[in-house]
This record gives C-alpha cells, structure tokens and sequence, in this order.
C-alpha cells in the first residue's frame, strides 16, 4: 500500500462510551470531521451533549478558547445507522472487549467503507490479528491503543497484527502525532506493551501479601517513595480487584498458561468476597465518607549506638550517597566514616554487624554466606541524591542478636531514611518489583514487541512510571537486575523469575 495521510480524514467512532466519546473529542479539536455512532439509541448524542459541557467547562477556566470549543462540537456529528458513515477514510472502534462483536462490526464495516479507509481497533488487550481473520483485507485493520481518559493521556499504542500493512501502522502512527499524542509502535501479544509490561507490578505486591510480608500501607509506602505516583495496592484498590484479576487471567491464559502471569490466590479470594476496592467501598483498604486511610507504623528510633568503626563498602553514586550519610550521622562524634571502594557489596559495616543493600538474597542467606550474625538488609532506593525520610523497606536476618536489630533500624533512621520492617524475604520491595518490571520489558524487546525506547515512554506515558524499564536498567546493571532475579529464582524454585535472554546477553 502506498503511503497513507489521514490528518484530513473523515473519522467515524463506533462507541460512544467513555473510550469513544474521547477519541470523537480528540479527533474533532484535531479539526476532523467525526461521525459517532453506538447501537444504544440517543447513546452517541449524549454524549455529543456530555463533551459540549466538559469543552464549556474548559472554557471557563480559560484553558480554551470559546470558539475552538464550538467548533469541535460543531465537527461531532451522531448518526444512527453506520450506512450513514460510508465516506469515512477513517473507523476507529471502541466497543466492548469481545473478540465476536469486534469480528463481526468489522465485517460489517468492510462492506460499507471505501477499500482504502483505515480500520483501527481500541482494543486493549485482544490479538490484533484474531480481531483481522476473516476480514476481506486485513492488511488494512491495526490496533490503536488509546489511554483513560483519552484527551489527557499522551500514549497511543500503534499494535500491528501479522497481516497489518506497514502504511497503514505509519499512517495511524502520524496521525496520532498530528492529535499530540506520542504513539510507539507495538507487536500484537497478550497485552501489548504496557499491560503486559506493568503486570509484575502487581504480582510481586500480591506475592508479598500471600506470605505476609508485609502490610499493603507499607508496601505501597516504599515504592511511592521509590516515584511511583500511587502504589500497586491503592492502585488495585482504583483500577476494581475484578478487573485487574480478569486482565491478569487473560494474559496468564493468552500466554498458555506462564507462570510468569499466573494469577494470585489473594486476588481471588477478595472477588470472590465482593472486595473490589473503591467502587465496593472495601478492598485492601476501606472507602467511603470519614474512612481515613491506615497510617504507617510510626517508629522513634534512638540514634546509633557509639561505633568504634564504620566502613562505607562499594562503588559508585549509591555508596557516595551512602559516605555522605554516613558522615553528616557521625559528625556529632567528631569522625567519619571510611570506605572501601573494592569491597564486592554495597552498604555500612558498624563494628562486627552489616548493613548491606539487597542483592535479591534474604538476610538469613547473607548472614550465612558472610559468616556474620548480625546483619541487616535495606531495599534498593531508587532515587539520587537521597531524600531525608525516604521510606525503605530492611529486614534482619533471624540469626541476628537482639542489639542490632534495634541499631539497623537506627542507623538507617540516621543516614535519613524511614525504615519500615519487613520479614525475611528474598528482593524486598523494590529491587525485586523493578527487577522483574525490567526482565519483563527485555522479554517484549527481544520477542521484537516494541523497542526499549517504545517500552520507556509506554511506561512512563501510560501508567506513570517514574521512569522507564531501560533508563532504570541503566541506573542499575544488567548484572545487578540478574542478580536478584537468580536469588528470587533460587528461592521460590519456578519458572517465575527465570532471566531474559536479552539481559543475559548484555551482562
């Protein structure tokens, strides 16, 4: 097919739901002739009215001007019949998620639109090219992926079907630059990039809460503090338990059955309870009018102990973070640390005891393996420079004596962190969720579904990541991710954790 521009295009939008009526409002405000249409009847002219009123509602906050908002409301034209739409260049669908009503409403369209109208799916998570078989010409069908809400989400999803013309990819792929949004190109597999990218974000807090590792307050307190904008169970708890349950079913089940995806108990037994989070008033938390949320443990922790000797170990901008802590905490006594650039971890030694950072193995099997009772654990911070208070999950090793348990807790107050206590469990918070949210983004790069570019900006655009899989990588190692995967994969002895290829290769 020859190069294809639809900036001009005609556009018709079958469903008017809350997908539909955005993609109508972004395509109009782009200057776009839009037809709606919906199979409920006066569906498509409610919601013509309900986007008059959101434009109205930007006008008089002076975010837009009163004559471009009517004339995007002026270019929406609802029809009752799609006969009427037969001079669209340009169908974008955003019906229900059955692949059977998408089948057939493209069937029908195939038979009323020219042969050169492009033929776009919303859909979110069903196979482009399942949605394409039957079609007459299903080079001409390719996913375009928008996020809620549609006209402040910046991510557009361009998902290509095995059949889907090249043209016809980077034709929608311009036209959503010509809407300012940022599209990266996608393979269609289960759940594209970002849905099938940001399930272990999920996962590995509901692995936590199945062996009690800790509460949902304190893991969603560690990885907000890591720059996620809301963490995974107050996340859940907004998304619905039963929805994000039935998207990790399907991709659990789009992938024969991986245990990589496999569903959590957990999540079960709260849909099976009618716990679905905000919309049931109960799910990892309580909702509803005067409910406060549950506070974090609040812990006063006394200042360290007089040391005779504190030896900042490792290299690089963690453990200069680390050296500057270490010696603003000691300048009351007149000294400060020293450092051992060679040592092959990464932490404090006080004395005989060990504050190391995670490297995936519990604390018990770091104590063991460092012949040292005392020893502590602290998660992987994510941000630099440190911010005093930063919360920051560390577990003690078993083994460890009843003094250095209080004066983990305490050295890690005094080099500005918040510690919250955790059990005894390989990776913590952090380092295991952004480690397997890594692997995860290898696996779609190296099975060709997008790029590591296309991975960061789908992350960070459509879920708000505070930065993308690659660009952590790049803070981090490809050893250091291997790391924890391996002791994560050493201790829960499944498929799960297995390493990428792709990160072999590059460690």
């Amino acid at each position: 097919m020859n190069p294809i521009d639809l900036r001009h295009a005609p556009v018709l939008v079958v469903g008017a739901g809350i997908m539909g009526a955005g993609i109508a409002q972004v395509a109009a405000q782009a200057g776009h002739a839009v037809q709606l249409f919906d199979t409920r009847e006066g569906a498509a002219a409610e919601a013509k009215a309900k986007l008059a009123a959101t434009l109205d509602g930007l006008v008089a906050k002076g975010k837009l001007a009163p004559d471009a908002a009517a004339a995007a409301v002026a270019r929406i034209t609802p029809i009752a019949a799609l006969e009427e739409a037969r001079g669209a260049a340009l169908v974008v669908e955003a019906v229900v998620e059955r692949l059977d009503v998408k089948r057939t409403l493209f069937k029908q369209l195939e038979t009323l639109v020219g042969e050169r109208c492009v033929l776009a799916t919303n859909t979110s998570s069903i196979s482009v090219t399942a949605i394409a078989n039957g079609l007459a010409q299903p080079g001409r069908l390719v996913g375009m992926h928008f996020f809620n809400p549609v006209p402040l989400m910046k991510l557009v999803e361009v998902v290509s079907g095995l059949q889907t013309d090249p043209a016809v990819a980077e034709a929608i792929f311009e036209l959503a630059r010509a809407w300012s949004k940022t599209p990266v190109h996608a393979k269609s597999t289960p759940g594209f990039i970002v849905n099938r990218i940001a399930r272990p974000y999920y996962a590995e807090t509901l692995a936590l809460l199945l062996e009690q590792a800790a509460e949902p307050q304190v893991i969603d307190a560690c990885l907000k503090a890591a720059g996620f904008r809301m963490g995974p169970c107050e996340l859940i708890d907004l998304i619905g338990h039963d929805t994000n349950f039935a998207v990790t079913q399907s991709v659990y089940e789009a992938n024969f059955f991986d245990k990589r995806y496999q569903p959590s108990l957990v999540q079960r037994e709260m849909v099976d309870g009618g716990l679905l989070g905000r919309k049931s008033g109960r799910g990892f938390y309580r909702y509803g009018e005067g409910v406060k949320p549950p506070a974090l443990p609040v812990a006063v922790h006394a200042a360290p102990a007089t040391a005779h000797e504190v030896t900042v170990h490792g290299d690089g901008p963690l453990a200069d973070a680390l050296e500057a802590a270490a010696t603003r905490a000691l300048a009351g006594q007149g000294w400060g640390p020293a450092r051992d650039r060679e040592s092959a971890w990464t932490g404090l030694r006080v004395d005989g005891a060990r504050l190391v950072l995670t490297d995936g193995r519990t604390a018990q099997q770091v104590s063991a393996a460092m012949g040292v009772a005392d020893v502590a654990v602290f998660d992987r911070p994510l941000g630099l420079p440190l911010q005093p208070g930063t919360a920051l999950a560390y577990a003690v090793a078993p083994q460890a004596g009843e003094s250095w348990r209080t004066q983990a807790a305490a050295w890690l107050a005094a080099l500005g962190f918040a510690p919250l206590p955790l059990a005894d469990t390989p990776g913590l918070v952090v380092a295991r969720t952004v480690a397997m949210l890594v692997n995860e983004a290898a696996d779609a790069v190296l099975q060709g579904v997008c790029t590591p570019e296309g991975a960061d900006a789908a992350m960070k655009l459509g879920v708000n990541y505070p930065a993308g899989p690659f660009e952590w990588l790049a803070h981090w190692s490809a050893g250091g991710v291997i790391g924890v995967l391996e002791a994560l994969d050493l201790h829960y002895r499944g498929e799960r954790y297995r390493v990428s290829p792709w990160l072999r290769r590059r460690a």
